[in-house]
């Protein structure tokens, strides 16, 4: 049986094997997915003895994304521009890898949220590593308008020319919080860690447009404190990353099996286990 594995640490907490349980079942693939604790000192040797023991590839969670991105020999164009790499595909002595993150996200405000991209006018808050993995599959859906705030200003300029030649049609701009302060976007959103702590990007009111929807990339925290924040503003529009966690998840899958599952059933499940209410 083919064997595929998500390693971090933690790791208890992951819910990638349901999610890729759910997809096997669903396609019939005979596949066997499991958690993997690598020691905090011992990401490479932990991938390294997955693969020699049949492993097939593998997912990459926290703290171990930069190191698996340095540990490959081969690196996709989106991982590459993401910086860091969640999935890791073995071929003989190659370890390919990839970052399905940011096409996890647009396929869930597309395919999901029904949230059109192109023509739009997108915020991203944050210039963290999170922020980095959506940029360029934000850029290829081809927005009006993308624009780039951090708390420490300087951040964001570096993104912003990161991607300047990849932005095409898109007007690229990145600034700080204080220069929101009259501008509206149809997309928010919230790329920074402000959720893991309870807390709120200091953004004005005025950043969600009539219709607009507000994004954050946590998930399992019910309604953060900016997906309350939109509300009150209100926008009638939230969502948190559980679809982005899902949709992910199916490109890693993808990859490794050649088939797409119907990644919407499996979240449509997911949602009614989760105690968040759009």
């Amino acid at each position: 049986m083919d064997r595929y594995a998500v390693i971090g640490h933690p790791i208890k907490h992951s819910k990638s094997p349901q999610i890729h349980a759910a997809f096997a079942r669903q396609t019939k693939q005979e596949m066997e997915y499991k958690p993997l604790l690598a020691p905090l000192d011992g990401f490479a040797d932990t991938v390294r003895a997955f693969r020699d023991e049949g492993g097939r590839g593998a997912n990459v969670t926290v703290p171990f994304k930069l190191q698996a991105c340095s540990l490959s020999t081969r690196l996709t164009e989106r991982a590459r521009a993401a910086g860091a790499v969640n999935t890791l595909t073995f071929e003989g002595d190659v370890i390919v890898g990839d970052n399905t993150d940011g096409a996890g996200l647009v396929r869930d405000l597309a395919n999901n949220l029904a949230c059109p991209l192109a023509g739009s006018h997108i915020l991203l808050l944050g210039a963290g590593g999170a922020a980095r993995g959506v940029i360029l599959p934000l850029l290829l859906a081809r927005p009006a308008v993308l624009t780039i705030t951090n708390r420490t200003v300087e951040r964001a300029y570096e993104l912003r020319a990161l991607f300047a030649d990849r932005a095409g049609g898109t007007q690229l701009t990145a600034g700080g919080y204080d220069d929101l302060e009259g501008w509206s976007f149809d997309l928010v959103i919230n790329a920074t860690s402000a959720s893991l702590e309870n807390q709120l990007p200091p953004i004005p009111e005025s950043v969600f447009a009539p219709g607009a929807l507000a994004y954050d990339l946590m998930y399992g925290k019910g309604v953060t404190p900016f997906l309350a924040a939109a509300r009150s503003a209100g926008c009638d529009l939230i969502a948190d990353g559980l679809g982005m966690l899902v949709e992910q998840a199916a490109e890693s899958f993808a990859l490794w099996r050649g088939v797409r599952p119907d990644s919407a059933r499996v979240l449509a499940r997911m949602r009614r286990k989760q105690a968040f209410t759009r």
